[in-house]
């Protein structure tokens, strides 16, 4: 952390009464980021300037001018953010290791069990098609296959749990 940074993170929120967002904005941003990437280290990646922004978000509906201590308030905002989003990693990352395919049941037994799934895979809808496919068969993970079709990671893991449930569906005569 550079001096500056540091002076800033040490000295007492003077002269803040009556300050707008933007003045506690550019007096802080700087400040916040360095921060963050500190207390969380490379857990967040990039998503700390986006912790940042979304602080700053967070405290637009409250009067600014009245916050008397602004570097505590706005470091606990973006501390509880950043735990937020690590936790929403976690899950994910859990959801996606549960519905990863067993290995037991892995494609290429024979030749009749590949066209059954060829057949299974084909019925689906395309737009539940294309993400199981890219999830079960390429191994991409849910934020790969949201950037790659344009979509949220939410619109992937609805289409992957429709495209499953398509799957186990019984067989309709």
């Amino acid at each position: 952390m550079n001096r500056n940074l540091q002076r800033a993170a040490t000295r007492p929120d003077d002269g803040e009464e009556g300050a707008t967002l933007d003045e506690l904005y550019r007096r802080h941003a700087p400040w916040l980021g360095a921060m963050v990437r500190k207390q969380f280290g490379g857990r967040l990646g990039a998503e700390a300037d986006d912790v940042v922004q979304e602080t700053y978000a967070r405290l637009a509906p409250h009067a600014a001018g009245r916050i008397r201590s602004p570097q505590a308030l706005l470091m606990r905002i973006a501390s509880n953010l950043a735990k937020d989003l690590l936790r929403r990693r976690a899950v994910r990352g859990r959801h996606v290791e549960q519905s990863a395919p067993a290995p037991d049941c892995a494609v290429g037994g024979d030749a009749l069990s590949d066209l059954l799934i060829k057949e299974m895979i084909l019925s689906m809808p395309e737009q539940y098609r294309d993400v199981f496919v890219l999830s079960r068969f390429h191994g991409m993970t849910y934020e790969e296959i949201a950037t790659r079709c344009g979509l949220t990671i939410k619109s992937v893991e609805w289409r992957l749990s429709r495209a499953i449930a398509h799957c186990v569906k019984p067989v309709q005569d």
